[in-house]
């Protein structure tokens, strides 16, 4: 591993656009939770204004800019709440001065879709941070300020159970859930939004109104459109979400422990290496190969291989290696020659032996689901993002593409990454339609990435990153349209690159390539629930009759 940026992308789940979360007071009963926002609502004077930070504030240099350092804000105030009614007021007070404001979770946002110019109030949900058991519901209830580890540590240690999210400890679930939720578990139990029954958003009607409803998956819910929206329709669109509630939609009963899946008990871990100075273009092409036509065969709901969960990570040449790292549930007969074979079907023909970066490891899935996950950033990180979705493996014309990219010695710049998870099995499963996450019969997800510390060094990198992402779909028109081979692109890997024509040539609207046909549901979930268009962005959901 040769840098922050890398470890990062070897968990290929940051989450992006800044949604949301909250609700009752932080550490309050799990009765408070269980309400729909009525109780809250009930706060007067200042206990239902959220603390406030203005410019002369020495914590707003702190709270006017995400992990990504490319983006930086200068909002008139930055809004701290800690309950839906304070949520509301600010939103409210916003909407009334003609402010546009933002929201922020965890702060992963890929783009200037939180920090961006034009933004004059930020709504920062790091102090909505419960998770609790909401027997009203019979669900879990988390406030969207919550970070993913610690939502696993709470559900684990207290129930035995997980959410089949990313391995970032530190990404926000406001934004991971809305995009759809991704991780290594998703082979096995599919997205977290699969587990999502219901949404608390703070909406704001056509009069200018702020206030908050709950929105469920029931079918005789008047409001589950909106629910639907959150399921995969991003961040930043509808409101802001102020609580989820998640519980299987096959779960049955009361006892809390049954209601959401159990995580594995033990898991293989191991990482491998191909040395670049043993590949030659013949040698990797076959290792890419190899690595498409086995997740082409294995990535359905049935197969034995769902409990496995794999990134093939090539960089650049001058990073030194091709890593490959996998996971595997021990509970799966015959767990440890199925990892075995994979590796012998994945190096089958190569010419190259591989090389143990972490020999295999049996390790209790509650201390290896944060490992390689669980990292400090790069406080100076400046990053760039793009992803792609792949029906069948990467065509001989792709491979050859991404070779030569990552063979340039113009670029050594280790931090490049492809990341190349394993993907269907369980997520599969589900109907495309069923969710706003449309990207269902998929098996391979590209996650492609470069960090860098230095502003001076932004117009080399980001020409670097057009350049491999485009020359690898040159015949599509330099992004992955939606084909036998290629399926889009995912938002919560949000790449404003995509609404621009110089950069995408296909023809493909940017929208289409995150939502395919599920965009024009989307479009009438926004006239229903933001018709003034509050909540927007750069790639947030357009009213109808918007481009």
């Amino acid at each position: 591993m040769t840098s922050v940026s890398r470890r990062r992308l070897l968990t290929g789940t940051a989450a992006v656009v800044g949604a949301t979360a909250l609700t009752s007071q932080a550490g309050g009963s799990a009765a408070q939770a269980s309400g729909t926002g009525a109780a809250a609502a009930t706060e007067t004077g200042a206990a239902a204004r959220a603390l406030t930070v203005s410019p002369q504030d020495v914590r707003y240099s702190g709270l006017t800019s995400g992990q990504n350092q490319l983006f930086h804000s200068r909002p008139d105030c930055v809004r701290l709440p800690h309950s839906t009614a304070q949520v509301v007021t600010a939103v409210q007070e916003a909407v009334s001065a003609g402010k546009r404001l933002s929201v922020r979770g965890g702060g992963h946002c890929y783009e200037n879709f939180v920090d961006h110019p034009d933004v004059k109030v930020i709504i920062d949900m790091s102090g909505m941070r419960r998770i609790d058991y909401d027997p009203a519901h019979q669900a879990f209830v988390v406030e969207g300020g919550a970070t993913l580890g610690e939502t696993y540590y709470a559900l684990f240690r207290q129930w035995g159970v997980t959410l089949p999210g990313g391995a970032c400890y530190s990404v926000g679930v406001g934004g991971h859930v809305q995009g759809g939720g991704y991780g290594n578990l998703s082979r096995l139990h599919g997205l977290v939004v699969d587990y999502l029954y219901a949404v608390e958003v703070v909406v704001v009607d056509p009069d200018g109104r702020a206030r908050a409803v709950v929105a469920t998956r029931d079918a005789g819910d008047p409001n589950r459109d909106l629910w639907w929206a959150h399921t995969g329709g991003g961040g930043g669109s509808f409101g802001v979400v102020t609580r989820y509630w998640f519980r299987s939609p096959t779960a049955t009963g009361t006892d809390p422990s049954r209601l959401l899946p159990a995580p594995p008990s033990d898991v293989l871990v191991t990482w491998l290496q191909w040395p670049w100075a043993q590949l030659t273009e013949t040698r990797f092409a076959r290792l890419m190969r190899n690595y498409g036509t086995w997740n082409e065969r294995n990535s359905s709901p049935t197969s034995p291989y769902k409990g496995l969960t794999a990134r093939l990570e090539p960089g650049p040449k001058a990073g030194g290696s091709v890593l490959l790292s996998i996971q595997m549930d021990t509970a799966v007969p015959n767990a440890r020659q199925l990892l075995l074979d994979f590796v012998a079907a994945v190096n089958d023909g190569v010419g190259v032996t591989p090389v143990e970066y972490q020999e295999l490891h049996q390790l209790p899935w509650f201390q290896a689901t944060g490992w390689p996950g669980f990292w400090m950033s790069n406080p100076t990180d400046r990053y760039k993002y793009k992803s792609s979705y792949h029906r069948k493996g990467l065509t001989d014309d792709q491979i050859g593409g991404l070779y030569r990219v990552l063979t340039d010695s113009d670029y050594n710049h280790p931090a490049f990454v492809v990341s190349i998870a394993a993907h269907g099995g369980q997520v599969n499963a589900v109907a495309p339609t069923a969710t706003a996450q449309a990207h269902r019969d998929s098996v391979l997800k590209l996650l492609w990435g470069t960090a860098w510390g230095n502003p001076s060094d932004d117009a080399k990198h980001f020409a670097y990153i057009r350049r491999a992402f485009s020359t690898v779909y040159a015949s599509t028109g330099g992004v992955p349209v939606p084909n036998a081979v290629t399926d889009g692109c995912y938002i919560n890997y949000a790449d404003g690159d995509l609404a621009d024509p110089a950069w995408n040539r296909s023809g493909v609207a940017w929208h289409d390539l995150y939502w395919k046909q599920n965009y024009p549901t989307l479009q009438r979930a926004k006239s229903r629930w933001d018709r003034r268009d509050v909540f927007r962005h750069a790639q947030s959901i357009r009213l109808p009759g918007t481009v």
